[in-house]
């Protein structure tokens, strides 16, 4: 229906062009918000009205006169009807709609998908969790937002870079040292050099979890770790704060990566904020905004003139000690991202960070480097709240002060993590029911899509055919009632693909992908598929293979898999 779409989008703008100059480029078709109503609907006729000083609703006559006698109005279109002050309902022939199937099977896994444009290159930033302790479940939402996100930027053919940028020095990581350091001393939380530094009292919070023994007891075994971007060997001396550190790092990243391993994540590069440090980006950028003018000294600190660009206060950048605060080492990395040549990029963070938005935005076009306003994109997420049996649950044994994202994935599975974390926008609060996550019921949602797949392959597979068997079918036994919803809305699959790219918005495919299983669902409980009659039972396989194909297709977009068999 695609193709049919296009042409008969060509013929309604070759139409308004007649009547209006340049009114061509404005065609487009809606929705109808009631489905009786026809297939597409036009609101041309009220759009135009005005400027060619008509009536609306004789507008609309004409335009529908001049629509019907076009070519592909006449090959694809059987009623245009006048609706209220001049919107054309559009119902089309059962060939027009029929016609997606053969695209769905045509194409396959690509349907949806648009060509690659290496031009177009797209950096996400996403995760990017300090190596200072396990994944929480709010790194899972980000994984998820973030992956997905890749996916759907992908489908509509831009070039995607998966980066996961994270510090590996700064106080979390020293008190990672301390907290592993202690341990491997043979001391434990609660005794007196616990929660806080003995050396200064004043500092953060030691780490609690049981993690911490587990990096000393490596540590102390001289054992040697491996993460994808990054090795390190232990040299089992407690004294030794900077082996340990190292160590430390390089175990937790091996941790995060098990993690991410398990969550069907990769990434393609993994920036370190001390390499911003240690190759002079930092200094560089700061000299950029100085130079700029956009600066200013006060009370023994840097300040960067933010207000200029619309931030509500200016922001210290240099501290009276002669460090920088954290959105310095933000600004070095988005230029960084912007000299590498990703004038397109998306960033998946947390709703803490929302502040950090308008100062990292200023300091970009305060340094005065030809990024426009408006870079990066951000995508926010709120964390997540975890019910276990009704309760809520808070801490994880493993973490000490949090449910962990492999918790999450131990207690249910990666399909229903993903899914479900995916199943609200990002900035809404989410509660993940970890009950409802494993039940095997059509309350689960990620059951009741992947089921409805099942379902279909296991009907092809009774039969003994697959989709490119099916291809090249004969639909008109298609043109019945039962049939057309389904057949539309796998028509719109492509658009809300498009939408969701364009949105970052990953839980809009979840929602079409929930309709579309109950579409599948009320028409296998309509009409019956394995019928006598060869031609309407191989019509009807068609259907339902372009059904499995394009539930497949959305689920391969949000990271989750399509069983064949549940």
């Amino acid at each position: 229906m695609l193709t049919v779409k296009q042409d008969l989008l060509a013929a309604l703008a070759q139409v308004l062009e007649q009547f209006e100059p340049g009114a061509g480029s404005r065609a487009a078709f809606e929705s109808p918000k009631v489905a009786a109503h026809g297939d597409l609907a036009c609101t041309a006729a009220m759009q135009l009205a005005k400027p060619l000083k008509k009536n609306p609703r004789q507008l609309g006559e004409e335009l529908r006169n001049a629509l019907l006698d076009t070519p592909a109005y006449a090959r694809w279109v059987d009623a245009i009807e006048i609706a209220g002050p001049g919107f054309l309902n559009i119902r089309l022939k059962p060939a027009a709609k029929q016609q997606v199937v053969h695209e769905v099977l045509d194409a396959s896994a690509g349907f949806g998908s648009q060509p690659v444009r290496p031009d177009e290159k797209v950096l996400v930033e996403f995760v990017s969790a300090n190596p200072t302790g396990p994944l929480h479940v709010g790194h899972g939402r980000q994984a998820a937002l973030g992956d997905a996100i890749c996916n759907l930027l992908t489908t509509q053919g831009q070039a995607v870079h998966r980066e996961f940028y994270y510090n590996d020095a700064g106080v979390q990581i020293e008190t990672l040292t301390k907290s592993t350091q202690l341990r491997a001393k043979g001391f434990k939380p609660g005794d007196d050099c616990w929660p806080t530094d003995p050396d200064n009292p004043a500092s953060k919070a030691f780490y609690n979890g049981d993690y911490i023994q587990d990096i000393a007891d490596d540590f102390l075994a001289k054992k040697t770790v491996r993460a994808d971007d990054r090795e390190f060997t232990a040299n089992g001396d407690v004294d030794d704060a900077e082996n340990i550190r190292q160590f430390a790092v390089a175990y937790l990243r091996n941790e995060q990566d098990k993690d991410l391993q398990a969550f069907k994540l990769r990434f393609d590069q993994y920036y370190l904020e001390s390499s911003l440090y240690t190759s002079g980006r930092v200094e560089a950028t700061v000299n950029k905004l100085i130079e700029a003018g956009k600066t200013y000294e006060q009370d023994g600190a840097l300040w960067l003139r933010s207000t200029d660009y619309g931030d509500d206060k200016d922001r210290v950048m240099r501290k009276k000690d002669g460090t920088y605060t954290y959105f310095v080492p933000d600004v070095a990395y988005h230029i960084a991202k912007w000299e590498r040549g990703f004038h397109k990029v998306v960033n998946i963070q947390g709703t803490d960070h929302h502040g950090t938005i308008a100062r990292v935005r200023a300091g970009l076009q305060a340094a005065n480097v030809g990024i426009p306003e408006g870079y990066p994109d951000y995508v926010l997420h709120t964390m997540v709240r975890v019910v276990r049996g009704g309760q809520e649950v808070k801490i994880s044994k493993r973490a000490g002060s949090y449910v962990t994202l492999r918790d999450l994935i131990e207690w249910t599975s990666t399909d229903a993590v993903r899914f479900f974390l995916l199943s609200r926008k990002p900035d809404t609060e989410y509660t993940f029911d970890v009950d409802l996550a494993v039940a095997q019921n059509n309350d689960n949602p990620v059951f009741y899509v992947q089921y409805a797949h099942a379902r279909i392959c296991s009907v092809l597979d009774k039969e003994g055919v697959d989709a490119a068997a099916l291809k090249g079918t004969d639909l008109a036994p298609l043109a019945t009632e039962a049939a057309q919803p389904l057949m539309l809305l796998l028509a719109k699959y492509p658009e809300m693909l498009a939408a969701a790219a364009r949105d970052f918005a990953p839980h809009d495919v979840t929602f079409y992908l929930r309709e579309l299983a109950a579409a599948y669902h009320s028409y296998y409980d309509a009409e019956r598929i394995l019928v006598d009659d060869v031609p309407t039972k191989r019509a009807r396989l068609a259907l339902v293979a372009a059904c499995a194909q394009v539930l497949a297709n959305g689920l391969a977009v949000l990271g989750v898999s399509a069983p064949r068999k549940m």
